[in-house]
């Protein structure tokens, strides 16, 4: 049976936090855990059980902090890089986002039909060829990196970013990356490519690896031999979130061969420019969020300093309400249940969606 997500706003001036100020700048554009119902004989299996414990990674690897997946332990303390990814079907098809470990996608701006970017975080960004194509930067975004300690990558911004960019904490490369020559229209022919950030940190004053704005772990991840199904009624075979990205029409469908979501949007099935290959997820989480509108032409700052916000945490087919609180623009978004306890997510690569409150109510799962 098909579920329409109903929601209830209760807003206050006090209930959400934002601030957008600073001088002009030139813009590029002009425009639980996991619940599982388990017998005795199967606790082992069981995160959240006394006698269970998480297997050590194979030797020369450790546990990724991004995706619970066995990665070099060489690059351990690596800080990761947050990439603002161009989401206009003129951009695609997109090369390099398969690899990213995080994908977040937010609304860009309310004019264009509500288009949206993704920034897409990545941990061994060592292993890079090609990623993007890369646009410019929103408010949002920078608060949203610092929580992984991660270098933004992005051309440009609306003057919008500037008190933001100004943070100590904010640590970003700007408008210095490749230009591809793709046919297309200058906008959408800067890449991040091989041996680009290795020289940007170079000539930085920023460490490679993690600093003291670090705030620690995101996420408690399951092990990867051991799968987790959600202990709920709720089935989540179809996310469908034309309704508050008109522009594009997200969508992901579940697979249940693989146990992933496949990523559609314009229609079509997400592919990479390079391999092929399908854009799918093992874990989706859906925020809840209020924004403020900053001027005539679009522009927005999502309100994203908040308490009990709702959302949910979908992954194997099924779902479940979660709740979201951030309180610092540095402190990790903390995704919980509604009786409080952290969500643990499976192993493998997340999409985060921060939907719109205005339009929270035209997504659909299914």
């Amino acid at each position: 049976m098909k579920k329409r997500l109903l929601s209830i706003i209760f807003v206050t001036a006090m209930a959400c936090t934002f601030a957008a100020c600073g001088e002009k700048e030139d813009d590029v554009e002009l425009v639980m855990p996991v619940v599982e119902t388990i017998a005795e004989d199967e606790a082992e299996s069981n995160p959240e059980s006394e006698e269970y414990v998480k297997e050590d990674a194979p030797e020369g690897m450790y546990w990724s902090e991004l995706s619970g997946l066995a990665i070099d332990e060489s690059i351990k303390n690596q800080k990761p890089i947050a990439a603002m990814v161009d989401n206009e079907i003129k951009a695609l098809p997109h090369f390099g986002v398969n690899e990213a470990d995080i994908v977040y996608e937010l609304m860009n701006s309310t004019a264009n039909d509500r288009v949206t970017r993704f920034m897409v975080v990545y941990k061994d960004w060592g292993n890079i060829e090609q990623l993007g194509s890369i646009r410019s930067t929103r408010p949002t975004n920078i608060p949203l990196a610092s929580e992984y300690n991660a270098v933004l990558c992005h051309d440009g911004g609306p003057f919008y970013i500037d008190a933001y960019l100004a943070k100590d904490y904010a640590q970003h490369f700007s408008g210095i990356f490749s230009r591809v020559n793709n046919g297309k229209a200058r906008e959408f022919t800067e890449y991040i490519c091989e041996g680009d950030l290795d020289k940007a940190f170079s000539g930085s004053k920023y460490s490679t690896e993690y600093d003291q704005y670090y705030s620690g772990e995101h996420f408690t991840f399951s092990s990867p031999s051991r799968d987790l199904t959600l202990d709920s009624t709720m089935s989540a075979t179809k996310i469908d979130l034309a309704g508050p990205f008109k522009h594009n029409k997200s969508r992901l469908d579940y697979d249940e061969s693989t146990g992933l979501y496949t990523y559609s949007e314009y229609g079509n099935v997400h592919v990479d420019g390079k391999t092929g290959e399908a854009l799918t997820f093992k874990n989706v989480i859906l925020q809840k969020c209020s924004y403020a509108q900053l001027d005539d032409h679009g522009y927005l700052v999502y309100n994203y300093l908040c308490s009990d916000w709702d959302g949910y945490y979908i992954t194997n087919g099924k779902a479940i309400k979660i709740k979201w609180s951030k309180t610092t623009d540095t402190e990790p978004t903390r995704f919980y249940t509604e009786d409080g306890v952290d969500i643990t997510l499976n192993a493998g690569k997340t999409y985060i969606a921060i939907v719109p409150d205005d339009h929270w109510d035209e997504m659909v799962i299914e």
